[in-house]
């Protein structure tokens, strides 16, 4: 028995499924752009930060860097940055008063916080209306950690001449961050990026490590990343010397778990490290204690902590900086190696 082939109606599926598969993907970017316009979307957001307002380093320790004096609105929120790279207006610093420049990743940056409501922000305002005349410099940066913004400030903001540097340190910071090299799709596809993202979360679930496992790995002082992390803060700490800063390292609890919190030893070891490196620590945990998403989580889906967080976070740093600031009156050195 013979089987007869319809050329022309297999020519024609072909074609019509050939149509149909860039129409579909047309169609989900679509339907995705638009349900993303509510920019509730955690994943969408941090992607659209890292096209409007990042752009790639020379510096391949950096990876990238803010776009300096641009403007985008993120989760609903404005972020622009000034000639330097940093969250806020331009500044023009008078040196015989002293300045704090805080260095971070994106909770630092206050993701998804208002520009007056991020935690430097509001130390500058806490200090001021105890009457100390000081400017607060906000030089965070998502997706770094402490070999970025370390040497974010040794290779392009020196200029400032802070009189004193906080170090906005998380958990992630001792992470070592691979360059975000992408690719076309992943530049420009809503729907890329979701299945990417789900992707991952697939690749993690099925890897079966837990957070705090992961990260005592991490902390673990044979651990690259934290050797890394130990050699850059060292490297900080030997230029404040040198300059006369004042250096501090603020310990920023994660905010999942607030009320059970599971990574104390991580503060402990920066504790000690903070001590040994000659770093002011301040631990903001008990700052935050016991708070439930509801009450400290951006949005959401969005574990940055919101502007309560970054407020509580301020009133906690704050003390520590007006004594400082107080007890230690010499004459800041402008002599900058």
């Amino acid at each position: 028995m013979k089987i007869k082939f319809d050329t022309k109606s297999l020519l024609l599926s072909i074609i019509t499924f050939l149509i149909g598969i860039p129409l579909t993907l047309l169609l989900l970017e679509g339907t995705l752009r638009l349900k993303n316009m509510s920019m509730n979307n955690y994943e969408i957001e941090m992607w659209r930060y890292a096209k409007e307002l990042k752009n790639t380093s020379q510096d391949p320790i950096l990876g990238h860097e803010h776009k300096p004096s641009s403007v985008s609105v993120l989760q609903s929120v404005e972020i622009r940055t000034n000639r330097l790279g940093l969250r806020g207006p331009d500044v023009v610093l008078d040196p015989r008063k002293p300045s704090i420049l805080f260095l971070g990743s994106s909770i630092t940056l206050g993701w998804g916080v208002p520009e007056k409501e991020t935690i430097a922000a509001q130390t500058e305002r806490l200090l001021r209306k105890d009457g100390f005349d000081v400017t607060v410099l906000n030089a965070g940066v998502g997706n770094y950690n402490s070999q970025r913004y370390v040497q974010l400030f040794l290779t392009k903001l020196k200029e400032l001449h802070p009189t004193d540097i906080v170090v906005h340190f998380f958990l992630r910071d001792a992470e070592i961050l691979e360059p975000g090299r992408g690719n076309w799709l992943l530049r420009n596809s809503h729907l890329a990026v979701t299945l990417w993202n789900l992707y991952q979360q697939n690749l993690m679930a099925k890897k079966g490590i837990s957070v705090e496992a992961r990260y005592r790995e991490i902390y673990n002082p044979s651990h690259p990343g934290y050797q890394q992390m130990v050699a850059s803060l060292a490297q900080l700490s030997d230029y404040a010397k040198r300059n006369q800063i004042r250096i501090y390292l603020a310990m920023t609890p994660d905010v999942h778990n607030l009320k059970e919190y599971p990574f104390g030893f991580i503060h402990e070891n920066m504790a000690g490290l903070s001590k040994k490196l000659g770093y002011q620590y301040i631990d903001l945990f008990p700052s935050l204690k016991g708070l439930t998403p509801q009450q400290v989580w951006s949005m959401p889906g969005d574990p940055h902590p919101n502007s309560y967080g970054h407020l509580k976070m301020a009133e906690a740093l704050a003390p520590t900086l007006e004594r400082e600031m107080f007890n230690n009156t010499k004459p800041h050195n402008l002599n900058i190696n």
